[in-house]
């Protein structure tokens, strides 16, 4: 069954962040690191959260970054079918 809704967040197999520093730009990455695992976007009041997790949801690493300093937030959906994510 596919979810959809902007409630259960953006998910992918990478995400990259570019942050302003003030001088030379920033680039994160966060990478789903195993089969099974998937990346999730949220955001709330000035933070957005970036985080990996397992099928089960629990959070393996998380990323944290004020939102008025995100420049492109880039996510890099799975390849092939959506349903087997």
């Amino acid at each position: 069954m596919l979810e959809c809704g902007y409630d259960k967040g953006v998910k992918g197999d990478r995400v990259e962040i570019v942050i302003d520093t003030g001088g030379t730009p920033r680039t994160y990455e966060v990478v789903a690191t195993k089969a099974g695992r998937r990346v999730e976007v949220t955001t709330g009041r000035s933070i957005v959260e970036v985080s990996e997790v397992t099928r089960n949801g629990t959070p393996v690493r998380t990323a944290r970054f004020m939102s008025n300093r995100i420049l492109a937030l880039v996510e890099h959906p799975v390849d092939g079918d959506p349903k087997s994510a």
